[in-house]
């Protein structure tokens, strides 16, 4: 890139540049008339981030309200790592995430709540927040972040505990039947949601991106006036993490399989987690009206699997449908229900007791805020109702919804709901709790982007041993939510190729921020966003940058374009086969870059349109092509050995009397990556 435009670009003259450069640290001369683009991008980004200390300075010197120069002593200490989100600037002050965001505002910042901070700016406002600032080293960063995770799972299996103790230690006197909890599992494209399509008669197939379920549904639906409640989950492999959630939380789970494709890998997941679970089935022999039908084998393919249904000697019902056509549709609710009836011991629940329940789903939407679908098992949810998760307070229940739409004031157990009013979006999974007394939940929440980065601590896309004996495609990733997340990382998990690898440099929730793009800048230059989208800026942002910013609504699309990339960087494979070799005997015609010899085939052909290395003795003179071969007056496709012919060659070797050619043929062969099953 030229000095002067990048001048322009950061919207000053090249003089003033090049002087503001050494003070930045780029060791570039005055007289420079052209800057590395790799390096151009990094002054870009610097220059910024020194405008903006410049401007924060400016800021806090000048403003009015400034606050007056405090006496360090008084000072509580803080320790702060080199980058922050903001939210967690907020949890280590033990402030509200709103008013960390108002004392940047204040300072000429804007940063939403998943931003991240470099150290300077973060301390500057923890200063002006009457905290003193020190660089947190590696080890307590670590130790902390490892703190916190502990922490949490602590938290967590306290609440699944006071959950459990909830369900199981109710008076029998204080029990009542609430709505079965359903889950629908099987194999990819076998018909789940068109079977919940056709007991719900909507057709959410047409709301999923590609005709594909990629989250997690929660549904109710009535039959002889009793209410099911049903949760569809995706059946592609990529989510076997969110199929295992919805097992859960479910007390009857209907395995679906198509009658004319029969076990298939996730319908023999799907068989696992059921039974790990300890859940009743139905298995629904969905298609059966399909002419390629064929249930025996299926029933077959089942009964392999340690799946005997009623008709051949045990003890799992079947039900055949047509989930297209509506076929056996009352059968399968009738099914639940008698099912429901003869497990009504654990399909039961008190009403009369504070709420408890799990969060099913959970996302950022640009109008309503964090939200979350949760499934009340234990107590009534009510409008106002505070909302607690591990002990903390993550808001109130301002508005709720059922899967209609429509407004509720109370969702009893078993009822699943959108719940409106949290202050961060909870994890998928956790445990939220209406509390005894408010008073003593502490307002430090923990983020859902910290889950989303443990999880993938645990599970690392590419081992750091092999990184160095990899080319790595560096990806920075962002999705619309955790669900999305994880099903994308296990989906990355899958390539295993000796030469190439996904190295997942930096992945969050919610929408893409400068920090992502300033991330992708210095890698792959391209941006991975999943059910999101970036606001303007942002976008005008990754144009400046060069930095691509790809949107998905279809995992298989997203991870298709990823092993595409990866195939480019593969090197392809070059088989050599030796043809034949020509002895120049005469010169003809010389031209530029083109040569007309004469001599004989000593062994094998001179082939039409093939290479070959010149030789002069023992030393290579280089490569040229063979454009044509011609025996007497007649340009032929190949010469016999022993043969004497006139030949064409292409190239910039300018051959002499008794040099020879040595023809070859070569087969390239693009390589792919690797993925595994």
């Amino acid at each position: 890139m030229n000095v002067s435009e990048l001048a322009r670009r950061l919207r000053v003259t090249p003089n003033e540049l090049l002087d503001k450069l050494p003070g930045l640290g780029f060791s570039i001369g005055r007289k420079a008339i052209k800057v590395d683009d790799y390096i151009a991008e990094n002054i870009i980004r610097k220059w910024h981030e020194n405008r903006r200390r410049e401007r924060m300075r400016s800021s806090l010197s000048k403003s009015a309200n400034a606050p007056v120069i405090r006496d360090p002593s008084v000072l509580r200490p803080v320790k702060i790592p080199n980058v922050i989100i903001v939210r967690e600037l907020a949890g280590l002050l033990n402030l509200p995430v709103t008013r960390v965001i108002q004392e940047l505002m204040r300072n000429g910042v804007l940063a939403a709540q998943n931003e991240r901070l470099d150290y300077e700016t973060a301390a500057i406002i923890a200063e002006e927040l009457g905290f003193k600032a020190e660089p947190a080293s590696e080890g307590e960063t670590a130790a902390n972040a490892n703190a916190n995770a502990n922490a949490n799972a602590t938290e967590h299996a306290a609440a699944e505990d006071r959950l459990k103790h909830a369900l199981e230690s109710t008076a029998e006197a204080q029990l009542a039947e609430r709505p079965p909890v359903v889950v629908v599992m099987g194999h990819v494209d076998h018909g789940k949601t068109k079977t919940l399509d056709a007991i719900r008669t909507t057709n959410v197939v047409a709301t999923e991106a590609g005709g594909i379920t990629q989250h997690i549904g929660a549904y109710q639906a009535e039959k002889k006036g009793r209410k099911m409640t049903f949760i569809d989950t995706p059946g592609h492999e990529a989510f076997t993490v969110m199929r295992s959630r919805g097992a859960k939380v479910a007390d009857i789970a209907i395995l679906v399989v198509a009658a004319d494709d029969g076990v298939q890998p996730q319908t023999k997941e799907a068989i696992n987690i059921i039974k790990a679970a300890g859940l009743p089935f139905i298995v629904a022999l969905n298609k059966i009206d399909k002419p390629e039908a064929d249930p025996d084998r299926v029933l077959a393919q089942l009964s392999e699997n340690g799946v005997q249904v009623e008709a051949w000697g045990g003890s799992v019902p079947l039900v055949k449908i047509s989930a297209l056509k509506g076929m056996g549709i009352d059968e399968l609710l009738e099914m639940v229900l008698l099912v429901a009836d003869l497990n009504t011991d654990r399909i039961r629940a008190n009403p009369a007791v504070l709420a408890k329940g799990t969060v099913i789903e959970a996302h950022v939407d640009k109008g309503e805020g964090p939200v979350a679908t949760v499934l009340v098992q234990s107590g009534t949810l009510h409008r106002n109702d505070v909302i607690g998760i591990g002990g903390a307070l993550y808001g109130r229940v301002r508005a709720m919804r059922n899967w209609t739409g429509l407004l509720l004031d109370d969702a009893p157990p078993g009822t699943p709901a959108k719940i409106l009013g949290f202050k961060v979006a909870p994890a998928v999974g956790d445990i939220i709790e209406v509390p005894e007394d408010p008073k003593k939940l502490t307002q430090k929440v923990k983020q859902t982007f910290q889950v989303a980065e443990s999880f993938t601590a645990k599970k690392q896309i590419i081992a750091d041993d092999d990184k160095e004996k990899k080319m790595l495609y560096q990806v920075v990733l962002k999705a619309d939510v955790l669900g999305s997340l994880e099903a994308i990382l296990g989906m990355l998990e899958k390539i295993r190729d000796d030469a190439v690898g996904v190295d997942v440099i930096q992945k969050g929730l919610g929408n893409v921020s400068d920090a992502d793009v300033t991330r992708a800048a210095g890698a792959s230059k391209i941006v991975y966003a999943f059910g999101v989208v970036p606001y303007p800026q942002i976008a005008e942002m990754a144009r400046d940058a060069g930095v691509e910013i790809r949107q998905y609504k279809i995992i298989y699309e997203l991870f298709d374009d990823i092993v595409a990339e990866l195939n480019k960087m593969l090197k392809p494979e070059i088989t050599r086969e030796d043809v034949g070799v020509f002895e120049v005997a005469a010169i003809f015609r010389t031209e530029s870059g083109r040569m007309v010899v004469g001599g004989r085939v000593k062994d094998g052909r001179a082939v039409t349109g093939e290479p070959a290395r010149a030789w002069r003795g023992e030393e290579p003179l280089g490569d040229v092509e063979i454009e044509s071969v011609q025996i007497g007056k007649q340009k032929v496709k190949d010469a016999p050995a022993g043969s004497e012919c006139g030949v064409s060659i292409k190239g910039k070797v300018k051959l002499q009397v008794g040099d020879r050619l040595e023809i070859f043929h070569e087969d390239v062969k693009q390589r792919k990556v690797q993925v595994g099953k």
